[in-house]
């Protein structure tokens, strides 16, 4: 499909707002908190096994079950975001998710660790189509590609704190006190209750138009292909980011023998690399487009792939995952503003987020199809044979879609008399 044109609209208006910024840190801070209380599970697969007398495979299947559940939150807080506001919708959901995984940290047994987990992933699902939305409405169009890979930039950053968290609170604190921390983010809601106003774009709609939920819903079924093509894009995009992420530093641990504080060490290192892709391809894609942008991004994970996964020292590994994560996270940094760009004004929170969330849902068995195959090819081939794949489906799927970069959201005055 080719590319839509720019809706026509007045000078952006100055990035240096403070509404602005309040808007961007919050959704960003919840993103990256989100992020930190996923990923502690996936630095404490061994630990949990342990303490809860299980195999790791099925510490592994609550990653599954979490991620399965995001759809049901991203359903629940899109349709609270579109129809009553993000910030009211972005305040419940992290008061959700943060007192979800205090409670984790109280765990006396597999099977309650199992549920709180499940559950966790309806509060980790409503987080990202909210915070998008609201960023991508309040920061100038001009700068949106560059706020969509720092948005997107908070998954990464909450990994390498899951990471931190790792290597400092676990040894001395145990791997309760990990949960623990996670309950503190329940603070950010009174931040942006307090500094984060509602979207002109949002407010605008809803002056306009009669918003209900069957309205919204209905407005998601009317865009069933665009909303299809999103899912399977997402689904794709969800392979490659789980696929590199969540088993890796145990990939490195069982494959390579790294340490603990190796393994914790890299893992900073890797998400530094994945913060600057998001941000840098994110804000090429403002010249490049959305499309390309994601494109180049994908192909420089797919040459890396070598050292990612068959390096033969610390080093070389380190090469790997600094440049693999460039490129797995340089092309989700454009996705906020590019699936943003593709929804209607009425479900802008709703069908971006429940793409995003139904893509999870379908790649949910990631981490338990790569650990499968692990035992028939080995850790480093199943890794490389999984991702390869995912990444060339990964770049048609990208190029067989349309994009609308640049698209206005707010409707002015003197656009609305010349239209």
């Amino acid at each position: 499909m080719s590319e839509l044109p720019d809706a026509p609209g007045p000078k952006p208006a100055s990035l240096f707002q403070r509404a602005q910024w309040h808007a961007v840190s919050a959704s960003f801070l919840g993103w990256m908190l989100d992020a930190f209380d996923f990923f502690t599970v996936v630095f404490l697969v061994g630990r949990l096994a342990l303490e809860f007398h299980v195999t790791k495979a099925d510490i592994i299947w609550t990653l599954t079950a979490t991620l399965a559940m995001r759809p049901v939150g991203a359903l629940l807080f899109g349709l609270f975001a579109d129809r009553w506001g993000r910030r009211r919708a972005l305040m419940a959901n992290v008061i959700c998710f943060s007192v979800i995984e205090l409670l984790c940290g109280f765990s006396t047994s597999y099977t309650q660790f199992l549920i709180l987990r499940t559950l966790y992933g309806i509060g980790m699902g409503g987080e990202w189509g909210v915070g998008a939305s609201l960023t991508m409405e309040t920061v100038p169009r001009r700068w949106r590609g560059l706020f969509s890979g720092i948005l997107q930039s908070g998954y990464s950053v909450g990994y390498m704190l899951a990471a931190v968290a790792a290597r400092f609170i676990l040894p001395t604190l145990g791997w309760r006190a990990m949960f623990w921390v996670g309950g503190l983010p329940a603070l950010l809601a009174i931040y942006i209750r307090l500094q984060v106003p509602e979207p002109e774009a949002w407010l605008q709609w809803t002056r306009q138009h009669a918003t209900s939920l069957r309205t919204i819903v209905g407005s998601v079924l009317s865009n069933w292909k665009n909303f299809a093509y999103l899912v399977v894009l997402m689904t794709l995009m969800m392979f490659l980011s789980h696929g590199t992420q969540d088993l890796y530093p145990d990939f490195l641990t069982s494959a390579h023998h790294l340490s603990a504080n190796m393994v914790s060490s890299l893992a900073i290192l890797y998400n530094v690399g994945a913060v600057c892709g998001a941000i840098l391809f994110g804000h090429l894609s403002e010249r490049l487009g959305r499309r390309r942008g994601m494109t180049y991004a994908l192909l420089l994970s797919l040459v890396v792939i070598p050292l990612w996964a068959f390096g033969g020292s610390a080093v070389w590994l380190a090469v790997g995952a600094f440049v693999m994560q460039m490129g797995v996270q340089g092309a989700w940094g454009v996705v906020p503003a590019h699936l943003t760009e593709l929804a209607p004004a009425s479900a802008r929170s709703l069908l971006p987020g429940l793409a995003y969330q139904l893509g999870i849902l379908v790649a949910a068995p990631t981490n338990t199809l790569e650990y499968a195959l692990r035992d028939h090819v080995g850790y480093a081939w199943a890794l490389t044979g999984f991702e390869v794949c995912v990444i060339v489906l990964g770049i048609v799927a990208i190029n067989l879609g349309q994009e609308r970069r640049g698209r206005e959201f707010v409707v002015h005055a003197t656009a609305a008399q010349t239209g």
